[in-house]
């Protein structure tokens, strides 16, 4: 019952299809009474309107009076119809007395319709005189006129049986396709990501929820203009902080130039690899700055494997310092719509995180595979993997991995999860080796309004590590 009055109280469309079917339902009962009533009422009227046009047939010029002979003081009615004609004669007559079921009127009766007692049987009787000392009284028993009555006036509520449940289901039908449009919103925004700021469309909406649509619209333009405000400073203070650091760094390279001690030198490496690390978290807010700006690029049809030789050739000599075999695996390609430098981006940093990540000596395959029109971009490699309990909040951005020694800014994964969203992407996070539980495989699966499936594979790229 709580469950019910709060559900009462909250839902409007709960609410308005509960008052509607209640309304209908008690106008229902209401005129069903009222019809049953009136049905009830004319079926007696009818009934009593026969026996008057039984008494027309007696009449004096259509039907002879009947003689005193003893056997034709009663003529009986159709027994289909419980109809039952008796003849009245005055006490003093001749004839024998009459027998049947209406010899017990007296012959005193006025003329008319009326409702008598025989033998604790109530009668609807009409009597009328049909000649000089000749009356006729024809009459039905009340208990089976009523039941006739009852059977044609319920015959009258069948409709109201039948299509009281329907228009009941009917209503509720229409009330929730009015409200669809608000649920079909509703999902609309859920399904969007906290980048996406777009205005929601007023168009197909009811006139009552617009306004409630315009006040949406402006907290997320004001929400909007916010996250840009933001954005901007980011990236401002970002670029701002070049200047000096590339400063810093021709200074300490001058320095190290100049005549000093071993443990002078020495500091001066950390100030230099601290300057490195600033400058390359800086590239990386500039980055996650831009990627977040979805107005910025045009969308165009991207090849994967181009751009898999790219980021190999931009981070081939990262992965030789470690010794490290990183190739494509496979010959297969497909095209993604998306902004090249994003897509890029977003190989990059995969492939600059498994670069730093695995050992020396390790091995990073790249790939990417079709499936019912689905793209997907697989990154392995053959370092520690991430657990599953971290999975999840290594997309936060600065999250980094308790008990990891590699420089990084903590951005990366972040980088790659903002490009994803930007595009529906799903990102799946698993091992490499799911017996030994070792090893990273990252892979971006992109839907199918996303992909576009190249007429002819690509040649199989060489292996630049190799």
């Amino acid at each position: 019952m709580d469950g019910f009055q709060g559900k009462l109280r909250q839902s409007l469309q709960f609410r308005l299809s509960a008052w509607l079917c209640g309304v209908i339902a008690m106008i229902a009962v209401a005129g069903g009474i009222v019809s049953f009533l009136s049905a009830f009422q004319e079926a007696i009227e009818l009934q009593d309107d026969q026996l008057r046009q039984m008494a027309a047939l007696f009449d004096g010029q259509q039907l002879p009076v009947p003689s005193a002979a003893p056997h034709v003081d009663k003529l009986e009615g159709d027994p289909d119809s419980r109809v039952m004609v008796q003849w009245l004669r005055p006490a003093s007559a001749t004839f024998v007395k009459p027998t049947g079921a209406l010899s017990g009127l007296p012959a005193n009766l006025s003329d008319g319709i009326q409702t008598t007692k025989l033998g604790g049987t109530s009668w609807r009787v009409f009597v009328k005189t049909v000649a000089p000392g000749a009356r006729v009284a024809i009459g039905q028993r009340t208990e089976v006129r009523d039941e006739i009555a009852r059977d044609s006036a319920q015959r009258t509520l069948m409709p109201f049986l039948i299509l009281i449940p329907v228009l009941l289901l009917l209503v509720g039908g229409l009330i929730r396709n009015m409200f669809r449009p608000l649920k079909t919103m509703a999902l609309e925004l859920d399904r969007r990501s906290e980048q996406d700021l777009r205005e929601v469309a007023p168009a197909h909406l009811p006139s009552e929820v617009r306004p409630f649509v315009v006040a949406i619209n402006r907290l997320l333009s004001r929400v909007g203009q916010s996250v840009s405000m933001q954005r901007r400073f980011v990236a401002d203070a970002a670029h701002e902080l070049r200047s000096p650091l590339t400063a810093l760094s021709l200074q300490a390279e001058q320095l190290d130039a100049a005549d000093m001690s071993a443990h002078a030198r020495e500091r001066l490496a950390v100030l230099r690899s601290g300057i490195r690390r600033t400058r390359s978290l800086l590239d990386q807010l500039l980055t996650l700055a831009r990627v977040q700006d979805s107005s910025r690029e045009r969308t165009q049809t991207v090849s994967v494997q181009q751009v898999f030789r790219q980021v190999l050739e931009d981070l081939m000599p990262l992965a030789e310092v470690k010794d490290i075999d990183a190739g494509v695996v496979g010959a297969q390609d497909a095209s993604v719509m998306a902004p090249e430098a994003d897509l890029k981006t977003l190989v990059k940093n995969l492939v600059d995180n498994a670069i730093r990540y695995t050992p020396s000596g390790g091995q990073i395959n790249l790939s990417v595979r079709t499936n019912e029109g689905q793209v997907t971009l697989q990154v392995t490699d053959t370092g520690p993997g991430i657990a599953p309990e971290e999975r999840q909040r290594v997309f936060d951005p600065f999250y980094r991995i308790v008990g990891q020694d590699e420089v990084g800014s903590g951005l990366g994964l972040s980088i790659v999860q903002t490009i994803a969203d930007r595009f529906d992407a799903k990102i799946d996070i698993g091992y490499a080796s799911e017996p030994t539980q070792s090893g990273l495989r990252i892979a971006v699966a992109f839907p199918a309004s996303a992909s576009v499936a190249p007429e002819n594979p690509s040649p199989r790229p060489m292996n630049p590590a190799k």
